[in-house]
């Protein structure tokens, strides 16, 4: 039962145009959590973690993200199959058809905070159908003090209603589902899907408008840590290549696990007030950070469990993104408040499964700025129907569903930080090795860890003292020694033992890269250009 010291306080929503329903504002997690299992909509794992199933959507649907087309917005967004364009009228109606749909209904309203720098904080109210996506909403954005509570005035407002669906033919949308953007009303409205990714995808695409456009600063799909004498250190990645992982080490504090700013002031800041893992083979010998923060508060989603409660991070059954959201003071080596100083090192994660990318490299700025707009990782056999073989995937700034300006925008605006700033950016491959996926085995995650250490404190440098070698088709500058890591491994043309099959792969990839490349060149300088591969 839910106990009886549940909040009381509400607001009126009656501005937003849901009327008469039962608001339940600013109810704290484990409220949140007890009425979730009242409802039979989750059950509590052994470690008292929430665990939900998210219904038909386990993922995000980019297909049916859009972006309302009116004067803020016409001449600055980058149009197309990411940022397709919804009209302002039937914004208007589908938006008065939700909240009819929330009218008379129990909602759940919470006032929450993104970016952790003062200086560029937004306000944000989420107003949601179900107890557990309020819950998400408590783990993944900054939480608020009493103090701050007083006199809180929303800027931005997330309208969450996953049980209602949308009538393409009448709505404008694709199908039932939607995600629109709206930047003159200020409202990101989600419907029909009860994937929570979307409510902390959504504000990450708002402020990747609002940041670079009003604010000066670069926004980033990446983790932050910084170590014991204040470096910085950031990690771009897409799902998958390990951006949680390895952000979260034990000898830094963590800054944030996937969106921060990076200000014309030179700090760095989180977004978020939470973490979002993929738990897939999730082990605690691995990965005991995050293993030991799945516990009351943290919120497991799609995962298969016995009758004990106890979760089978290999099952995959209902998908491969099974997921956790916990808050962020559930890991317990973390930066407070969440800002960090300037970047000293940048990497680069790329889970590749041709298993030709050396495990470590070095990036010019003009190769940086090349695999920035590129965006490299590989879908493997097995992820998705119909993919038998490594297949490239590109997303430009690792990050394009979520980038609502043309990619070159924010890779010059990261090519102006790294020449300012003096800062090293690596490539680090955290797929295959010794042939490609199905031949070669996955990069160890040790071997990766020891090499991240060695980039930044200075030792991996030291032992090749400039001394690279220059790899024949991606031209990266590749070491030949590194402390704690096998010096076989720092070479993926040995690790293979058949050097017509690894350029052949290579090549082939190489390709991919230049074909990926071609819509963006037009945009993009000489020193961009000339950090492509070369195909030998």
């Amino acid at each position: 039962m839910v106990n009886h010291t549940q909040s009381t306080n509400t607001i009126s929503l009656e501005t937003y145009g849901i009327k008469n329903a039962k608001v339940k504002y600013q109810l704290s997690s484990d409220d949140l959590h007890a009425i979730t299992l009242e409802k039979g909509q989750g059950v509590e794992s052994a470690s008292g973690a929430l665990a939900v199933n998210t219904g038909e959507f386990t993922g995000r649907s980019p297909q049916d993200r859009f972006i309302v087309k009116d004067d803020v917005t016409k001449d600055r967004v980058w149009w197309g199959n990411i940022n397709q364009p919804f009209d302002a009228d039937k914004f208007d109606k589908l938006y008065d058809k939700v909240a009819d749909y929330l009218s008379g209904k129990e909602v759940f309203v919470r006032d929450s905070i993104a970016c952790a720098d003062d200086a560029y904080r937004l306000n944000i109210r989420v107003i949601t159908e179900h107890a557990w996506s309020n819950m998400f909403a408590n783990n993944m954005f900054i939480r608020p003090t009493a103090e701050e509570l007083k006199d809180f005035s929303p800027e931005w407002t997330i309208v969450n209603a996953p049980g209602f669906m949308a009538v393409p033919d009448k709505d404008g949308t694709r199908q039932h589902n939607f995600v629109i953007l709206n930047f003159t009303k200020k409202i990101a409205l989600i419907g029909g899907t009860g994937y929570t990714g979307e409510i902390k995808k959504g504000i990450f695409s708002a402020l990747n408008f609002i940041l670079p456009v009003y604010k000066n600063t670069l926004p980033m799909h990446c983790s932050a840590n910084v170590g014991k004498d204040g470096d910085t250190a950031i990690f771009f990645g897409l799902s998958g290549t390990g951006k949680t992982t390895l952000s979260t080490d034990p000898d830094r504090s963590l800054i944030g696990d996937d969106e921060h700013g990076w200000t014309s002031e030179n700090t760095v800041f989180n977004f978020e007030g939470g973490c979002y893992a993929k738990v897939i083979n999730l082990s605690q010998e691995q990965e005991p950070e995050i293993f030991g923060a799945i516990k009351k508060g943290a919120i497991l989603e799609n995962v298969i469990m016995n009758d004990k409660g106890e979760v089978d991070f290999a099952d995959t059954s209902i998908t491969q993104n099974t997921r956790v959201s916990y808050p962020i003071d559930h890991i317990e080596n973390i930066k407070v408040p969440s800002i960090g100083g300037n970047p000293k090192n940048i990497f680069f994660l790329t889970a590749d499964a041709f298993g030709v990318l050396p495990p470590i490299s070095k990036l010019t700025p003009g190769q940086a700025a090349y695999h920035f707009i590129s965006g490299y990782t590989a879908k493997v056999a097995g992820t998705e129907t119909g993919i038998n073989e490594p297949l490239p995937s590109f997303s430009a700034c690792f990050g394009a569903p979520f980038m609502p300006l043309h990619p070159t925008k924010y890779a010059e605006m990261l090519s102006a930080k790294m020449k300012e700033t003096g800062v090293t950016v690596w490539l680090i491959n955290t797929g295959w090795t010794g042939g490609p996926y199905g031949v070669g085995t996955r990069m160890k995650l040790k071997y990766t860890r020891a090499m991240i250490t060695a980039a930044m404190n200075g030792s991996l440098e030291e032992a090749n003292k400039g001394d690279y070698h220059t790899h024949s088709v991606f031209g990266v500058q590749q070491p030949k020694t590194c402390p704690n890591v096998p010096s076989e491994v720092l070479s993926p043309k040995q690790t293979w033992n058949n050097d017509e099959g690894y350029y052949k792969t290579a090549n082939k990839l190489a390709m991919s890269f230049n074909e990926n490349f071609k819509k963006f060149e037009e945009n993009a300088n000489a020193e961009i250009l000339a950090g492509a591969p070369k195909v030998v």
